[in-house]
């Protein structure tokens, strides 16, 4: 059955997080202070104009996310499919073809780190 490690996992993921959801608002704390009712986005406090100009590299790093969590959304069906059929699933094929996509988000990735997105400065 293809389905059942997948509704497990999922079964799995969605219980620990309620879990944490509630044990969270069991056991922390319930104070309200000023600070914690204020607005915050981003890592800024909202102090100035909504219309404020933001560091083009954080754009960037936020594509290479998610350029990575996509490439993890196509990677994970077709580990488990391959799983299933063998080393390289039916013919050599698919094996190739998921290594030509690895090989152009590696291109990718080695472009934004030589042009420094990944660089803090």
């Amino acid at each position: 059955m293809p389905a059942l490690p997948i509704f497990l996992f999922t079964a799995v993921a969605t219980f620990t997080a309620l879990a944490i959801l509630i044990v969270a608002q069991v056991v922390g704390p319930k104070r309200r202070t000023a600070v914690k009712e204020m607005p915050y986005e981003s890592g800024m406090d909202p102090v100035h104009s909504a219309r404020q100009r933001f560091n083009i590299t954080f754009y960037l790093l936020a594509i290479e996310f998610l350029v990575f969590d996509v490439e993890l959304l196509f990677l994970y069906p077709w580990a488990v499919a391959a799983h299933e059929r063998g080393a390289f699933g039916e013919g050599h094929g698919v094996f190739f073809a998921v290594m030509g996509f690895l090989a152009v988000l590696l291109i990718g990735f080695a472009y934004t780190w030589r042009k420094g997105v990944f660089k803090w400065t």
